[in-house]
């Protein structure tokens, strides 16, 4: 099983040419990746400039609505972002939580939504810093899970990835330790054995997310036995990026 890399790159960059620049460097500098799945999520609006020059990696989109299609404003749908050559998306994401005050109902609606159209969500849960100091940490994650995957059915749970995106470290440069990381891989797929069966909790991928950088990338693949990993802040850095994917691809 491929390690899953993630490019989140938000709300950046600003400009068509910028995001073009930016892909363009990417994809030279991960030609040669073979050992490394990786996934770009650049924002909705450059996804058809990149539709057919995704060689060596493929894309993915920030978020969806939860239909189809309708009388929706302003909304984007799975449907669409398929037809723009999107695999993956990404769900949950707690800026998504917190600033547009999406609920674990919603986050719930749109995996649906996204499995419907047979894309892959990537499914953020985490904790903030404050639920973290009160030691609700599981009690947060697994509430998140098991809303997030109400009625997302067994033959359909093997597409989801789940990735662990503690609040506290995203943007702060406090990464979550190796060792707390694995802990909490642990018990999602023992949460997950529960909710479904041993076999999905053992092939289900699980990424990590927050303050990811080229000098602590390989622990979280190696001592905390993650399949991956979600970066946001070092994947607008092209040099960054690859050479995260390049020490990933030489272990």
């Amino acid at each position: 099983m491929k390690p899953l890399i993630v490019a989140n790159w938000k709300c950046n960059p600003t400009t068509l040419k910028e995001a073009e620049k930016l892909f363009n460097s990417l994809k030279k500098g991960l030609k040669n990746v073979k050992k490394i799945e990786v996934v770009i999520c650049p924002p909705f609006v450059y996804l058809p400039s990149f539709k057919f020059q995704a060689s060596g990696f493929k894309l993915g989109a920030q978020d969806c609505f939860w239909e189809d299609k309708g009388p929706y404003t302003g909304e984007v749908s799975p449907q669409m972002l398929k037809s723009l050559g999107g695999s993956y998306v990404i769900v949950g994401h707690s800026e998504r939580r917190q600033i547009f005050k999406e609920t674990d109902e919603i986050v719930n609606e749109k995996i649906k939504e996204i499995l419907k159209a047979k894309l892959r969500p990537i499914f953020c849960i985490g904790e903030s810093e404050e639920e973290k100091r009160a030691g609700k940490t599981f009690q947060v994650l697994e509430r998140e899970i098991e809303k997030g995957l109400d009625k997302v059915p067994k033959k359909e749970i093997e597409r989801v990835i789940i990735a662990y995106e503690p609040i506290w470290a995203i943007g702060t440069e406090k990464a979550c330790e190796e060792n707390e990381v694995m802990t909490i891989a642990l018990f999602i797929k023992k949460l997950i054995s529960h909710l479904y069966n041993k076999k999905i909790a053992r092939t289900i991928k699980i990424l990590y997310g927050g303050s990811v950088d080229s000098k602590n990338a390989s622990d979280y693949l190696g001592e905390s036995k993650m399949q991956g990993l979600l970066i946001g802040g070092a994947s607008l850095n092209s040099k960054e990026f690859i050479k995260i994917i390049r020490t990933l691809n030489s272990i």
